[in-house]
């Protein structure tokens, strides 16, 4: 019965992306056993900004994989010459940071003021060797407003984070690498496919396991290394409630690839 409720649940997803007329993205689902959501900004002329729109189709898009059960991570792109060159920042503001399956960004040129905001809502940042990173609102005479400030120092630490909020420099996927702001630089035509692969590693491990993970790193960034560690203990234990772990670790034993049902 459950299997069949998520066949009738991805039929209804299938035909709600095939139903959906997208304005400002392409969406749809890849990867060898179709489980990685792949979402693709695409206003080109104005350099992928992040309109009113975009983010409600991206919101949109991202509901739908969420509540797909086929898909276990999702991965957000632009075009080779921008992933995102700005926002309107009451509109990214309203975004869902803490979504529970994995998103990956994969930057290409241009990810500035809200598009850098947008990368690190994201919870991995792949980078192409010509992505740029900046929040360049100061030379507007504001300051960033969904989250740029406070991300980027936890990413980048306090002196480089202060220097591009208040110079609006941009740093290279060099120097973004070298901070820690992305995980991977990849050449700019394998980028996509080097993001989807991560994805399909991430979307074949068990997507019950992988949130409660997701959730203990993001808690990292909230709580003291004592209460993050008593966190961390209780989402092990839970781990062990789950027939994931015993169908994990049997697999282990067994030396033979798991077969994750998700539960």
């Amino acid at each position: 019965t459950v299997a069949l409720n998520d066949i009738i649940r991805s039929l209804k997803l299938c035909s709600c992306f095939l139903g959906t007329q997208y304005n400002y993205l392409i969406v749809d689902k890849r990867g060898e056993n179709k489980n990685v959501g792949f979402i693709q900004l695409n206003r080109p002329k104005a350099l992928n900004a992040l309109c009113d729109g975009l983010m409600k189709e991206m919101n949109q898009a991202l509901d739908a994989f969420e509540n797909d059960a086929q898909v276990g991570a999702i991965i957000i792109t632009g075009n080779e010459k921008s992933f995102a060159a700005g926002a309107d920042i009451k509109e990214i503001a309203k975004q869902k940071p803490f979504r529970r399956k994995p998103i990956i960004a994969a930057v290409n040129g241009f990810a500035l003021g809200g598009g850098c905001e947008l990368a690190m809502m994201c919870d991995i940042i792949y980078a192409g060797e010509k992505a740029q990173f900046g929040q360049p609102e100061i030379l507007l005479g504001t300051v960033p407003g969904a989250g740029g400030t406070q991300r980027l120092t936890r990413a980048v630490g306090k002196s480089l984070a202060m220097e591009m909020v208040l110079t609006g420099d941009r740093i290279s996927a060099k120097e973004a690498k070298e901070s820690g702001l992305v995980s991977k630089i990849f050449p700019v035509e394998q980028l996509v496919e080097e993001a989807l692969r991560c994805g399909e590693k991430i979307a074949n491990n068990s997507k019950l396991v992988c949130a409660m993970a997701k959730e203990a790193v993001n808690a990292a960034f909230e709580l003291t290394l004592t209460e993050g560690s008593r966190f961390e203990k209780r989402i092990f234990h839970a781990t062990f409630a789950t027939d994931d772990r015993k169908e994990g670790m049997t697999a282990f034993v067994e030396k033979r690839k798991a077969n994750f049902k998700d539960n």
